[in-house]
């Protein structure tokens, strides 16, 4: 069971590292009079914090390492 924990700690803190790195493009109206929209593009930083997956995926390494040092 260990194994798998730390094989799942390290895959979901892998993506959280590599999801922190993206920003995305979100439109947002600005004005809508009559026949004329304004729209405004603005990026956004995906709200995943770096060092939780950074947390999770050295755990998951540290955990399968201590599941083969034991079995």
């Amino acid at each position: 069971m260990t194994p798998k924990l730390g094989i799942a700690f390290t895959l979901i803190g892998a993506l959280l590292l590599v999801l922190s790195i993206f920003t995305y493009t979100k439109k947002e109206k600005v004005a809508d009079i009559g026949p004329f929209h304004v729209s405004v593009e603005k990026k956004q930083p995906t709200d995943w914090m770096p060092y939780a997956g950074g947390l999770l995926f050295i755990g998951g390494i540290v955990l399968i390492v201590t599941s083969k040092r034991s079995g």
